[in-house]
């Protein structure tokens, strides 16, 4: 394997054409031992059945997106939400993973109050975090960019996502530091240190910011090395903060996903290789 890709992770939606199985072999063709897995398509091939595919290749789950979606107020659609991360942490345990992405959840039907979603989460990690632990599983909080807080994610930054996370033991909840979320947050290099020192720095993950942003924002996740985002400046504050573990390449891309999905992978590869490889080591 080259060594410049032994901590590089493929998160399953950067190349969400191949199925699970062409996944897997392009990554041993590659010589990448890393993904991030999704539930649905895990689902779909089955939890069991994906667990003996990626052992049996020798690959490491390095993340499992997503729970998260906490913050209803109605009681049935909370009980579901828990429910439903409850199966998450399962997943993730039976997966080999020690890492469940969350996505928080955006504001319910008609409120506007932020503060009040926020705690619901807390409520949540309270019953989900000593569940997670004792399965092996850690929360990972991921604070999405501001533009998502209304419909998808009331956790904007590193900031409020520690601010819930040290409510709770480090082995049960820490964070996800996102390049794309986070870039153009100027506290969020003290808070990556912060996050290091309590050792909640649970993932990191790469994807680059480009624009103009498409139609629905969601799938604007440019590749890397594509857009604004220096990827060694922030690799270096993570590993600055005692970071030694995966970093996971994520992207939404329409574009991407129209093309060929191994060719893809072998791009991303080479992009983390030219700008979050070791310095010195650049293509």
């Amino acid at each position: 394997m080259n060594d410049q890709l032994s901590r590089f992770s493929i998160n399953q939606m950067t190349v969400k054409q191949l199925s699970l199985p062409e996944l897997v072999d392009a990554c041993q063709e590659l010589g990448v031992s890393g993904v991030g897995l999704w539930r649905e398509p895990v689902q779909k091939y089955g939890v069991e059945a994906a667990a003996k595919l990626v052992r049996d290749a020798g690959l490491t789950v390095t993340t499992l997106c997503r729970g998260g979606f906490l913050t209803a107020i109605d009681p049935v659609e909370r009980a579901e939400a828990m429910g439903d991360n409850h199966a998450a942490i399962d997943e993730a345990a039976t997966l080999g993973t020690d890492t469940l992405v969350l996505v928080s959840g955006g504001l319910p039907f008609d409120s506007k109050d932020l503060h009040g979603a926020r705690e619901r989460i807390a409520d949540a990690l309270a019953v989900l975090g000593p569940y997670a632990a004792e399965r092996g599983v850690r929360l990972a909080i991921e604070p999405l960019h501001p533009m998502f807080a209304s419909d998808r994610c009331v956790v904007s930054t590193l900031t409020q996502a520690l601010d819930l996370a040290e409510r709770f033991p480090a082995d049960q909840v820490g964070v996800t530091v996102d390049t794309y979320h986070i870039w153009w947050d100027d506290r969020a290099p003290e808070q990556i240190a912060r996050a290091g020192a309590g050792g909640r720095i649970h993932t990191f993950q790469l994807a680059d910011w480009i624009t103009p942003l498409p139609e629905g924002v969601l799938n604007g996740r440019g590749q890397i090395g594509d857009g604004a985002i220096d990827m060694r400046e922030w690799k270096g504050y993570v590993e600055d903060a005692g970071y030694t573990g995966a970093i996971e390449v994520e992207l939404f891309n329409e574009a991407l996903w129209a093309r060929d999905g191994r060719e893809v992978l072998a791009e991303t590869a080479a992009r983390f290789v030219a700008h979050a490889g070791d310095a010195g080591t650049e293509k």
